[in-house]
């Protein structure tokens, strides 16, 4: 804990000095929009965000999380979001008992756990592309209520993700009105290209019904034909929040997403779950149709191929390893067929277990969102150990805000980038005893050159440290020293605070 803040003095008498000379000495950033759910588990200590001065994480984004789940659903939860959860004993699949098994194992960076509607839903329901029924919904509910017991900072969403694709505003309504005053509901919305604006409002919606915070996951204007459009939508969240709904939204610093290749896919295919989807990828009729619906760009699903072009789809990675660092194009080049069919090709050699990074964005609703002062900073990063070429945003999220935004374009101050990083994510996840430096406070505490610090990643070369970190401390122990981690799992769960 940090006992007090005050000018310099030359007199450390029986203290422990660890030199800052030069450096610019923040606290720790937080991450509030993390993937790195299966961090705790992996064998080796996962140091892709502390090594860039992240101190805590917040997880369970997008409506995926861990747990809770049932002996029946296990198999199809990891079959549709997370395969490395078959490796893990199998558990009563409780939220408790999730993070009970987390706890033990330790964590590198302080977790602050959220409880995915995905999850949920596949818990109650699988992969139905179906309203639930009463009981169902209430099975959801309940389950929803034994995570915040347990911990959980609140719900999100993943509503271009099946199963939660298959779900109506008022599934969402229901369940976040289970919420806690201390909890969130944060959203990767249904939408965030051509139906943005919808999007957002149906976000907006269920936080201004329920009285719930609401939190909008790496708001971004995706596909050329809906760049600029976040002046809109940005217009419309501060309405909300001038009738009183509690509202925030983070950002990330690329041009580029990533997720799983199978969400370039229509809901429709995704019905039943992972064989359904392989066997209709191998059905020729199902194949001419899904052609025809990725070509037509028909409404009903968010169409990233036409909003990023096959070109502009680069394999990040796949269980083989085969065509990571390729783009579409480049791979039915090599196959001799055409992009589509190289797509197919991907998902159906690698059981659709491969991720994309995707082109989709321009900088300026990138630098129009990330000024907002309503927004924090998030990676939307996994976790280390999947191999391949994995968004440059896992390892160089929180350097790049501070090379690009701040020293090269000077779109933020370097205070006002700071503060996004730490007290405002602090603030909107109710995270106790973070985010500032003061008496009191944890001293969670990173140290960099403002002048050097950079991400120095490439989209086919992104496995490496960031550049300017001087040292990293957590809990008033250092745990990095340059490029070096040099802690053990130092970092806790944190629970939410009192109500």
């Amino acid at each position: 804990m940090i006992e007090s803040v005050r000018a310099h003095s030359d007199f450390h008498a029986d203290w422990n000095v660890v030199d800052a000379n030069g450096l610019t000495v923040t606290p720790g950033f937080i991450d509030v929009h993390s993937h790195a759910d299966f961090g705790p588990f992996l064998h080796d200590d996962d140091t892709t965000k502390v090594l860039q001065g992240v101190t805590t994480e917040v997880v369970g984004n997008c409506g995926i999380s861990l747990a809770p789940t049932t002996s029946e659903r296990r198999t199809l939860l990891a079959s549709a979001f997370e395969p490395r959860l078959s490796e893990l004993e199998p558990s009563d699949g409780s939220f408790a008992q999730y993070l009970a098994a987390m706890d033990e194992r330790g964590y590198v960076t302080n977790f602050a756990p959220l409880v995915g509607h995905n999850t949920l839903r596949i818990a109650a329901l699988g992969m139905e592309a179906r309203e639930p029924t009463d009981d169902e919904l209430a099975q959801m509910g309940k389950m929803l209520e034994e995570a915040l017991d347990a911990g959980a900072f609140g719900l999100s969403t993943g509503l271009i993700y099946p199963p939660g694709t298959f779900s109506v505003t008022s599934e969402i309504v229901a369940l976040a009105e289970r919420l806690r005053p201390n909890t969130l509901y944060t959203s990767h919305l249904r939408s965030e290209a051509d139906a943005l604006l919808e999007a957002v409002a149906e976000a907006l919606h269920v936080g201004e019904s329920t009285g719930t915070r609401v939190q909008i996951s790496h708001h971004k204007a995706a596909g050329r034909s809906n760049w600029g459009k976040t002046r809109e939508s940005l217009a419309l969240i501060a309405a909300a929040r001038a009738r009183g709904v509690d509202v925030h939204q983070d950002v990330y610093p690329y041009l580029a997403g990533s997720t799983s290749l199978r969400a370039a896919l229509p809901p429709e295919f995704h019905a039943g779950g992972a064989e359904a989807t392989l066997a209709r990828l191998r059905d020729d009729t199902a194949l001419s149709k899904l052609a025809a619906r990725i070509a037509d760009g028909a409404p009903g699903f968010e169409n990233l191929v036409k909003q990023a072009g096959y070109d502009g789809i680069l394999i990040a990675t796949t269980a083989s390893g085969r065509f990571e660092g390729m783009t579409l194009s480049e791979v039915g080049h090599e196959l001799a067929v055409d992009p589509f069919h190289a797509l197919v090709h991907v998902l159906v050699q690698e059981r659709l277990e491969a991720t994309m990074t995707i082109f989709l964005m321009n900088e300026g609703d990138v630098e129009r969102v990330i000024t907002d002062a309503h927004t924090a900073i998030g990676s939307d990063g996994a976790y280390a150990g999947s191999g391949g070429k994995p968004h440059p945003r896992l390892f160089g999220t929180f350097p790049r805000v501070l090379a690009r935004y701040v020293r090269e374009r000077r779109t933020l101050s370097l205070g006002a980038a700071i503060h996004k990083m730490t007290a405002l994510a602090a603030h909107i996840f109710r995270l106790p005893d973070r985010g500032t430096l003061a008496a009191g406070q944890i001293a969670d505490i990173v140290a960099f050159d403002a002048d050097t610090i950079s991400d120095d990643l490439d989209y086919r070369d992104p496995v490496r440290a960031p550049k300017g970190i001087a040292w990293v401390m957590q809990g008033g122990r250092t745990v990095v020293q340059g490029h070096s981690y040099i802690g053990a799992r130092n970092g806790e769960r944190l629970r939410p605070a009192p109500a």
